[in-house]
């Protein structure tokens, strides 16, 4: 450990005044410098290599689980122990997340919707289930809104869209992403249950009249609380550790565009999910489309 540290700093400080600091002999380092490797020190450093490389292509938010469940979707043989003393000493960790509060304002009860999930968020098979949910984020040139909708059989981004405003637009653009995108790839929407909050944007007569029009139907919670939605929440959640609050600060609706495109690309196609497998959304629905799942997914509240 003594001779990493002198490996590290030595170009800044120099040998002897580091030996000298630890209260070691240079000739003592210098002695060990030219020792070989043991075996154990090679695989340490390449594994640690490997780990530092999958964390940082990860957003540097995969913890020890995921980075030892993605090194072996690589096929490097690691244990999980070895994989969580070597994070520690590179000072490696996942992200941890919070609770913020809710954004959407809610509509009137008049003509709700039935609550047709009632906090069971299980679905079968792509396309049954989806789930809606805006959020919020601070730039320096203010507020922008984050619009998504979710498949909750792959946890799937299937829509999304930001703005300035919580106009009905940006719920229906996420919308009309997720129709456009499911229906391009032959998919048939007819049943689809499509759930929100209460919030005015999904309640509004264009947004209705979209999910009539491709013959989905219309959820709203009915508790009025977080648990109504809590997948969406979840991912709201993630979102906002993972790249909001991860990446940030933000300057401006044009740069937080891209970076949510970035991020929605990162969570379907290679973000690994602890509900479905440690496999990214993307994957599970190819593996579903050739081994069909009778069991439901469910997310527990």
């Amino acid at each position: 450990m003594m001779c990493a540290f002198v490996d590290k700093h030595r170009d800044e400080h120099g040998v002897e005044p580091i030996c000298k600091a630890l209260q070691i002999a240079p000739s003592t380092y210098y002695a060990r410098r030219s020792r070989p490797e043991s075996a154990r020190a090679v695989s340490d450093r390449e594994l640690g290599e490997k780990i530092e490389s999958v964390h940082a292509q990860n957003y540097g938010v995969y913890g020890v689980r995921k980075i030892h469940k993605e090194l072996h979707r690589q096929d490097i043989p690691a244990a999980r122990c070895t994989v969580e003393r070597l994070m520690r000493q590179k000072g490696l960790r996942g992200i941890s997340r919070s609770k913020g509060p809710r954004t959407t304002k809610p509509a009137p009860e008049t003509g709700r919707p039935a609550d047709l999930v009632e906090r069971r968020f299980q679905a079968t098979a792509p396309n049954r289930l989806w789930v809606a949910d805006i959020t919020y984020v601070r730039t320096f040139a203010g507020w922008v809104y984050a619009a998504f909708v979710i498949d909750v059989f792959s946890r799937r981004v299937v829509g999304w869209q930001v703005a300035t405003s919580l106009y009905t637009d940006l719920a229906l653009d996420a919308l009309e992403m997720g129709i456009w995108a499911r229906t391009r790839d032959g998919a048939d929407l007819t049943g689809l249950v499509h759930h929100s909050d209460r919030g005015v944007q999904y309640r509004a007569i264009r947004y209705t009249q979209r999910l009539e029009e491709a013959d989905a139907v219309a959820s709203v919670g009915s508790k009025g609380d977080s648990y109504d939605n809590a997948l969406a929440e979840a991912f709201n959640s993630l979102f906002k550790a993972e790249l909001i609050r991860n990446k940030g600060p933000w300057r401006d609706i044009n740069h937080l565009e891209v970076a949510v495109a970035e991020y929605v690309d990162w969570f379907n196609h290679r973000r690994l999910h602890g509900e479905i497998g440690h496999v990214p959304p993307v994957e599970y629905e190819q593996l579903h489309a050739v081994h069909p799942a009778p069991e439901l997914l469910s997310i527990s509240n």
